[in-house]
């Protein structure tokens, strides 16, 4: 990593190590000013619209070691904090990817936390409040979180309901921003310079797409994606047919019904008509 200091003392990284991430409006800006007052932060949007590396890009930018935990339904709380485990003569601790992100001053990022257990997003309650503190029963340790340390949730609100949803005692913890597909001009720039092709062909791409989300009827449980259209141009760039290329990145992975598949596959015929 090519980087320098700033009077803060935080690490100055240089710009061509930063993770390419467009803007859409000023989510660097809050960001950077949630870290700085030490406020936990909250992103709510649909899957592949640039959650994950709009964090990266904010970690990288502020110059923090990023730990990125990917929930699911079998987190524990033991997995986020640590465990003893079985060596060769004696038992040890190893701390887990919450506990290292508190000793680091690092930026823990957990990723769906909807997925996660709710007993589980309980052991974040002291990390969110003016306390900022990791109590770790187990060792009778109690870790004051360091100024650089930063606590950031995502979760897709279409995925919300009685079962998994956020609750308001953890909700109202953080500062929230919401994602979204950006507008056409954006994506067709990050579409662009993530998969090298040409600027129209991308812009074909982003037009298609937009059909696609905008059909009534159609029962899919994700809208296409821009992490897909990236997908779709870099098998176009690699040489194959932009309507093949778009059924294998952005039909195929969405739905298995052949009805609401055969609809997905006119739309981007027609897209790409002559």
């Amino acid at each position: 990593m090519n980087d320098r200091y700033a009077p803060d003392g935080r690490v100055d990284v240089m710009e061509d190590s930063i993770p390419f991430y467009q803007p859409v409006g000023q989510e660097c800006e809050l960001f950077e000013r949630a870290f700085r007052h030490r406020l936990p932060l909250l992103i709510k949007g649909p899957t592949g619209c640039g959650k994950t590396r709009f964090v990266a890009h904010m970690a990288a930018r502020l110059g923090r070691p990023l730990i990125t935990v990917a929930c699911h339904d079998d987190l524990t709380a033991a997995d986020l904090v640590g465990r003893h485990l079985i060596g060769e003569s004696q038992t040890y601790w190893a701390d887990g990817p919450l506990t290292r992100a508190v000793r680091q001053g690092a930026i823990c990022y957990l990723d769906e936390i909807v997925e996660a257990r709710k007993d589980t997003t309980v052991v974040l309650h002291p990390l969110t409040d003016d306390r900022r503190i990791l109590p770790i029963d187990r060792t009778g340790e109690q870790l004051h979180a360091p100024e650089t340390f930063m606590l950031v949730v995502s979760y897709n609100p279409g995925y919300q309901n009685l079962l998994k949803s956020l609750k308001p005692s953890t909700r109202q913890r953080f500062v929230a921003l919401t994602f979204d597909f950006p507008p056409s001009a954006v994506e067709t720039r990050i579409v662009t310079h993530e998969s090298g092709v040409e600027q129209a062909m991308a812009q074909r791409l982003v037009e298609v797409a937009q059909r696609l989300r905008r059909l009534a009827g159609i029962d899919l449980d994700e809208a296409i994606s821009t992490r897909l259209l990236v997908y779709a141009a870099n098998l176009i760039r690699a040489g194959c047919e932009p309507v093949m290329a778009c059924i294998a990145a952005m039909v195929e992975p969405l739905t298995d019904d052949a009805d609401t598949a055969a609809a997905l596959k006119e739309v981007i015929r027609a897209g790409f008509a002559p």
